[in-house]
């Protein structure tokens, strides 16, 4: 039973996680999130900067947690992409002086591998065959799962453009309603009736996504509206369209595809509708649905701890120390960058 340091940097959070045969620890997050907000989104430089400054008061900070100390750990696992360059740059950088320094592996990680294994701290493992909905800032994709450290990872379907989450920071935006999108649109929509505006549900293939045009219908709307702007309402009409496609295709590709588990991850998966249309679903096809507290659908380093203890077990080949980071990987497989 390896005990795992994991590190997370791949956009604004600086994330570390302790993880022992699947079961967390302890862990320790700084978000540079306030200092991006002027701005409208992340500036690669100034998160960059935020992870240098957080980095070792946050793993201290996850050690004390965990009540173990940086000598008991036994591999550091690192997101090594995709991401934001410079901000994976800080994470593995740290990564390296760690696993140098305490001469353990180290294990160069997926980002979006990480959101899938987070639900395993809370649920245990993942059956033998899932199917799972990633949802976050910069992706959307539903794969077909085996075991997520040793074998392929199958995509489904993924977005041809805007990702959920990036579609939900325009809205927002083109609203007033501040940055980050997601939890503003969400709290906006509470007042709002869903059904007010239909606005169209977007589809690229029976799997894929496409959410560039919602977000242009929203804007047109908007753009032809006299008087007063309907916020809530449009929130929520926008907000429901988006939550009606990602469920209605998740519940297909497990029904068509033979699963009857699905795994919902990333930080759309903490909005609250997502979650509440989705049970729903899954509920009347007879598919078990696994998704992680909201702390733990956005940015961490308790999931790439997770995915580095699955790896460890599953015994997969170290990282090279000379490995670099991969700002766009494509995700075929829980581990980057190995050498045997």
């Amino acid at each position: 039973m390896s005990l795992v340091l994991g590190i997370e940097s791949s956009c604004d959070e600086t994330g570390v996680g302790i993880v022992r045969d699947g079961r967390l620890l302890g862990d320790c997050l700084s978000s540079s999130m306030e200092q991006h907000i002027r701005f409208g989104g992340v500036v690669p430089e100034v998160a960059a900067r935020a992870h240098l400054e957080a980095m070792v008061p946050t793993v201290r900070e996850a050690v004390d947690r965990a009540g173990v100390s940086l000598s008991d750990v036994d591999a550091v696992a690192v997101t090594s992409g995709p991401g934001l360059a410079t901000a994976l740059q800080v994470g593995l950088a740290a990564a390296k002086g760690y696993a140098v320094a305490l001469g353990v592996p180290l294990l160069g990680v997926h980002h979006l591998a990480g959101h899938v294994a987070a639900d395993t701290l809370e649920h245990g493992a993942l059956p033998e065959r899932s199917v799972a909905l990633v949802v976050s800032g910069g992706h959307t994709s539903l794969l077909l799962l085996g075991d997520l450290a040793r074998d392929p990872i199958v995509h489904l379907g993924d977005t041809a453009d805007d990702a959920a989450g990036e579609a939900f920071d325009k809205v927002a935006r083109l609203l007033d309603l501040g940055y980050p999108g997601g939890p503003a649109i969400q709290r906006a929509a509470e007042a709002g009736d869903p059904e007010a505006i239909r606005f169209p549900r977007p589809t690229t293939g029976r799997f894929g996504f496409s959410f560039s045009g919602l977000k242009t219908a929203v804007a047109r709307w908007v753009q032809r509206h006299d008087g007063p702007l309907p916020v809530a309402d449009l929130a929520a009409s926008f907000q429901e369209a988006v939550v009606d496609v990602l469920t209605a295709k998740a519940v297909d590709a497990c029904t068509s595809h033979g699963v009857d588990t699905l795994v919902i991850a990333g930080g759309v998966a903490a909005n609250s509708r997502l979650r509440e249309v989705a049970e729903e679903r899954c509920a009347a096809a007879g598919v078990t649905l696994r998704v992680p507290s909201p702390r733990l659908c956005t940015d961490n380093g308790a999931m790439i701890a997770a995915v580095g203890s699955m790896l460890t077990d599953a015994g997969a080949p170290w990282s090279r120390l000379d490995m670099s980071t991969d700002p766009s990987a494509p995700l075929t497989g829980a581990l980057l960058s190995v050498t045997r």
